[in-house]
């Protein structure tokens, strides 16, 4: 064969016992001519391996030609080729076998010879065997080791020889029937000797019933071990391409001949189910059978088929009663308690031993559905929710709202929580003997509501709008008591001024302890000292918080003008008497209020200020002309000049000034009246107070009395200890009414710090009652304050005040009727009602039948009319 010549190869291989290699090579058509094959060429070639694939090529490199070329020791060349001579031997004689194979030489073999062929023949004797014998003889091997591990015998065989074994069965197509042999051998233990332990069991409990089949099922897991090692060709190569494997086999069978039988199929669910039932009563749980169980279950796929329903449905039974016993036998806050530890417990085992998903979220709705849902009277019982809110169990109320959470039920309490805020809070508004802590109450209400709302109640929209609708409630309810002179008035308006005006005059020191910070934040003071640290209490931050508290009330109530009357009369006090304990305080109060209500609402109490403001400048102006003049003053004059219209009206206290301080006033009026033209001034000597000093046996002081007081005093200046002044005399020389010389007296003689002494001693003032000066006063401190009774409201001028406030009320509300009629011209009785009652609600509104004493005064008044049809209509 000639290396340039290109030619093709082409090889036959058959799995028969006789093999036959033919090649051939072909010269192609165009190729040089190639010098004859010499009988003497020596060819040498390396016999190519029977399972090599040769495939001609005609775009390689390297051409076929090129690949199969074989040198010979003498080459020829011919025409410049060598050329390789593969049909003779070195010594000319005939070619001798080799590797078992002779080589025959075509004749006339020559230069222009046509194809030469090349036959290999195997004398290997062919040998034949009969498949069936052959499978009997496998399976016979087979057969007798799945005897061995049926039986639980010590392995005597070899795995890799019967591997081999079945894989030269499978190789001989004949996978189908060692098959077949293997799923009857396995159908025959399974029913015979491993389902006859099994039933053994049937006469005992469902537990020993599910025991005995663990145990069947362990032997047999183990046993298809060894199926698994011996089939393991016959599973890959024939049962996985049909989408079946062995393992799928072997528990099929396990599971339809075992756990599918009439009789242990239900007995080995219970069995199951009995282990949860010991564990929900109190015994104990074989953990360790219980995981088996389950996983038993998982591996013969009928956990959801089979178990998951019946193990609901036992567990429906268990809850079923045991709701019914709890909720009749324990209180609402053990039975929450008993249902929530129910349900984690049921929770809490589906986690350890691995439940799936499905079963959790199954046995969670179930447990809800007969716990939370059917119990749902039982959990809202308005009595027994009304005596947790009383007794103030956060702990109880959370654990309550989250079970009715749990089903979106959480809503559903809010009608026992409004009628119990109604009810709580009517009794405080309406409680007589205790109005003056009613502010203190509310405020210790709402903190433990908000509480309630935020902790127990997590916030819950709808529980908090209730919470806001029901203290609006019973905030606005009013009743015509002694307490409000007979008026509708709402008292909660009144007394949260009262509140505010106690807070801007104490400070933080007025702060109840039961709505201090102070008390929770106290500091140790030896651990203070110990540690080097400073007790520091903010005060100015504890008022404000006070005072956002306060407002807090504040917008719930409606009638705002009986608040706005009282905070303004208690606003000139502090502001005349300088009782504000700071003055921040009280801007910010104003500015909060001016927030809330608006800039009219605070526009004469802004003009207060500016009052107070101004009449400073004036009289720094007055002083500094009397030291120009050289006016000397016996005393320190201070005159506040109010606006009429902005300040609270006063009735004139008729008094006798002494002439010393009458000068003193006469001299300033001249002198305001000179500045500024076409002014009166009305002196309110009931709102002055005095600074004196006094010299008492027992030390000076300097006593902060009212102006009435000071009067009084003066009485007494000069006169002997002893000397005693009569009722009647101080009557006389003041001109005091009785009502205001008997409150001074008293708060001279007869309060906590006495300059006085009243003959006989008592707590009432008669007229038959004589006064000395008091030798034996003393106190600790230089500057004392007794003009505290001043800054009492008297009953005279809290009656006063509320019918005021009512006579506004009722101007108001014809005011509003006439707006209406001007706007609609015509209009029913029950509609005029409705658009009076919300065109006043911000004020104060009147009940029905004070709107219609109204309406019947405005038609007296020629307002307007009542026509026939029962519609009024406006009168221009």
């Amino acid at each position: 064969m000639s290396s340039a010549d290109s030619g093709t190869l082409k090889r036959k291989h058959s799995v028969s016992t006789q093999q036959k290699l033919s090649f051939t090579a072909q010269q192609k058509p165009n190729s040089a001519a190639t010098a004859p094959l010499s009988p003497t060429n020596k060819r040498t070639r390396r016999e190519s391996s029977p399972r090599e694939a040769a495939t001609p090529v005609t775009t390689s490199t390297m051409s076929t030609a090129d690949m199969y070329s074989f040198p010979s020791k003498r080459a020829s060349v011919v025409s410049g080729k060598e050329v390789v001579d593969i049909t003779s031997s070195p010594d000319n004689s005939p070619a001798k076998p080799r590797n078992g194979m002779i080589r025959k030489t075509a004749p006339n073999m020559g230069v222009n010879a046509g194809p030469k062929r090349l036959v290999v023949k195997n004398f290997k004797p062919t040998r034949r065997v009969d498949p069936k014998a052959f499978l009997d003889q496998t399976w016979q091997k087979i057969e007798g080791a799945l005897d061995t591990i049926f039986k639980q015998d010590d392995i005597d065989f070899s795995l890799e020889e019967l591997y081999r074994g079945v894989e030269n069965l499978c190789r001989q197509n004949m996978a189908r029937d060692i098959k077949e042999r293997l799923v009857k051998k396995c159908k025959e233990y399974v029913g015979g000797a491993l389902k006859t332990k099994v039933k053994e069991s049937l006469g005992r409990t469902n537990v020993d019933v599910l025991r005995a089949t663990l145990q069947a099922w362990s032997t047999w897991y183990d046993q298809v071990q060894y199926l698994d090692w011996i089939f393991c060709y016959l599973d890959r190569s024939y049962l996985l391409p049909r989408h079946e494997s062995l393992r799928d086999i072997s528990v099929g069978l396990f599971r339809s001949i075992i756990f599918e039988h009439a009789k242990l199929n239900p007995r080995i669910v219970d069995g199951a189910c009995d282990l949860v039932a010991a564990d929900r009563t109190g015994g104990d749980l074989d953990s360790d059978m219980f995981k088996k169980t389950v996983d038993m279950f998982h591996d013969m796929h009928v956990y959801t088929q089979h178990f998951e329903p019946r193990l609901l449905e036992f567990s429906q039974e268990y809850v079923m009663k045991w709701a019914d016993a709890e909720s009749e036998r324990r209180s609402l806050p053990e039975y929450v308690r008993s249902a929530r530890a129910l349900m984690d417990r049921e929770m809490q085992r589906a986690d350890l031993y691995r439940l799936p998903n499905t079963t959790k979220r199954n046995l969670l709705a179930l447990l809800e559905d007969h716990l939370i849902s059917r119990k749902e009277e039982r959990l809202i019982n308005q009595d027994e929710f009304a005596d947790l809110l009383e007794a103030n169990s956060v702990e109880d109320l959370e654990l309550l709202y989250s079970l009715l959470e749990r089903r979106r039920l959480g809503s559903k309490l809010r009608l026992g929580f409004t009628k119990w805020i109604e009810d709580e809070g009517t009794a405080i508004v309406f409680n007589d003997k205790e109005q003056e802590n009613m502010v203190i109450q509310l405020l210790t209400l709402k903190r433990q509501l908000d509480t309630f709302w935020k902790v127990a109640f997590h916030r819950n929209d709808e529980l908090g709008r209730g919470l806001r609708e029901s203290f609006e409630t019973f905030m606005n309810k009013t009743k015509k008591t002694s307490a409000s002179w007979g008026t509708d008035n709402s008292k909660t308006g009144e007394m949260i001024a009262k509140y505010v005006d106690m807070l801007l005059r104490g400070g933080a020191k007025a702060i109840p302890a039961q709505l201090s910070r102070r008390a929770s934040t106290k500091l140790d003071v030896a651990d203070a000292e110990d540690d080097n640290e400073e007790a520091i209490f903010d005060e100015d931050t504890e008022v404000n918080d006070q005072l956002d508290q306060v407002l807090d009330l504040f917008r719930f109530v409606h009638g705002k003008a009986v608040f706005e009357a009282f905070y303004k009369k208690d606003l000139a006090r502090r502001l005349l008497m300088g009782r504000s304990a700071s003055a921040d305080a009280e801007r910010s109060m104003l500015s909060r209020l001016k927030t809330e209500c608006g800039a009219g609402f605070t526009a004469n109490l802004e003009q207060m200020f500016r009052d107070i403001e101004l009449s400073r400048e004036e009289m720094a102006s007055y002083k500094m002309i009397c030291e120009e003049r050289g006016h000397k003053q016996s005393l320190d004059l201070n005159v506040n000049i109010l606006s009429a219209s902005s300040w609270p009206t006063y009735p004139t206290v008729p008094v006798i000034i002494p002439p010393e301080i009458k000068s003193a006033i006469d001299k300033f009026e001249t002198h305001y009246k000179s500045k500024h033209s076409g002014r009166k001034l009305e002196f309110k000597h009931a709102l002055a107070h005095c600074q004196i000093k006094a010299k008492f046996p027992k030390g000076n002081k300097e006593l902060v009395v009212s102006s009435f007081q000071a009067i009084v005093l003066l009485f007494f200046n000069g006169k002997p200890a002893d000397e005693h002044i009569e009722y009647s005399y101080l009557k006389e020389a003041t001109g005091l009414p009785p009502t205001e010389l008997n409150r001074t007296l008293q708060s001279l003689a007869c309060a906590k710090l006495r300059p006085l002494t009243k003959h006989p001693k008592g707590r009432d003032i008669s007229p038959t009652d004589t006064f000395t000066l008091n030798a034996s006063f003393s106190d600790p401190k230089y500057r004392i304050k007794i003009n505290t009774v001043q800054l009492k409201e008297t009953a005279a001028e809290n009656k006063e005040t509320h019918e005021r406030v009512a006579a506004d009320r009722n101007y108001e509300t014809q005011a509003a009727i006439v707006r209406i009629l001007k706007a609609r011209k015509r209009i029913s009785h029950a509609e005029l009602v409705a658009e009076t009652i919300k065109a006043t609600r911000n004020r104060g509104t009147l009940e029905v039948a004070g709107i219609k004493r109204n309406i019947d005064r405005l038609i007296e008044k020629e307002f307007l009319e009542r026509e026939e049809d029962g519609l009024y209509a406006y009168i221009a």
